[in-house]
């Protein structure tokens, strides 16, 4: 059975960070999160002169995962453990926080430089309870190893971040099963993907627009999906132009969130212990590169 839209949310303008722009459709007023993604933050697309570009300056996280996917631009990375990279076009940073770290997300020097454009998406994935303090790890995969299909027709591609379409399986490794792909859909487009009946999952159109089981979606709308095993999606052959669409979700956990700004965990209490661990320095300090 197709799976329905049921609920169509419109992205909000905002600023985070120190100040760079996004839209989000998640959370919203007419829902909070879809059990487990809890945040979708489309970066931009924005186009930074010299000397103008912002990103989020050091701040923690702890008892979820951060997923940054650039479509363009360069961001540049640091944290308290240590780590540092650079995500150019197409690459993927699964950051599992864990037990907490404090991170750093700019754009890269050359862009503050000389300016240019900054595009892309980060993502929010809940932890397990069990895994809410498990250690911090990072995995970083370049554009070139995201796996590809194309459908028999080639009108439709997909980049498949997490979960499996059109024959090809994810690189990265989740903590539970999740679903993050990006459809690239031509004019004529008329594809169905299978998905799992115990996944939530919903799609987000950034650009152009597309139908979902009959139900139209256009840029900047997320449809939340009902229940069924697959997943219909087509582009009007009298289009004029392709349509972009982020397909995500995963299993739910069933477990209460409780979220305070970068914390999210499954009490007060842990919120708490949280901002203390933080203040006193527990989960550690950028050094300077």
């Amino acid at each position: 059975m197709h799976r329905p839209v049921t609920q169509v949310i419109t992205a909000r303008h905002q600023t985070e960070g120190g100040g760079f722009k996004v839209r989000r459709p998640l959370p919203s007023a007419g829902l909070r999160y879809l059990d487990p993604i809890l945040l979708i933050d489309e970066m931009g697309p924005v186009d930074y002169r010299p000397g103008e570009g912002v990103g989020a300056p050091d701040h923690p996280h702890r008892g979820f995962e951060t997923v940054t996917y650039m479509l363009d631009g360069e961001f540049e990375h640091r944290d308290s453990a240590g780590h540092a990279g650079r995500l150019q076009p197409g690459d993927v940073q699964w950051m599992t926080a864990g037990r907490g770290v404090v991170h750093s997300e700019m754009p890269s020097t050359r862009i503050m430089a000389e300016g240019g454009r900054v595009h892309g998406f980060q993502i929010w994935v809940n932890l397990p309870a069990r895994l809410k303090m498990t250690q911090p790890r990072y995995q970083e995969v370049a554009a070139s190893r995201i796996p590809e299909a194309i459908s028999d027709d080639g009108l439709a591609r997909v980049r498949v971040i997490a979960g499996e379409a059109l024959g090809v399986s994810a690189r990265i490794d989740t903590h539970t099963p999740i679903i993050y792909q990006h459809w690239i859909l031509q004019p004529g487009t008329q594809v169905t993907q299978k998905l799992p009946a115990d996944c939530n999952a919903m799609l987000y159109v950034f650009a152009g627009a597309i139908e979902s089981a009959g139900k139209p979606l256009v840029d900047g709308e997320l449809g939340i999906l009902g229940k069924g095993d697959t997943l219909e999606l087509s582009v009007p052959a009298e289009a004029t132009d392709s349509a972009q669409v982020l397909l995500l979700g995963g299993v739910p956990l069933g477990e209460s969130v409780v979220q305070h700004g970068p914390f999210v965990m499954n009490t007060r209490e842990e919120i708490n212990q949280a901002i203390t661990d933080y203040q006193q320095g527990r989960m550690g300090v950028i050094q300077p590169g």
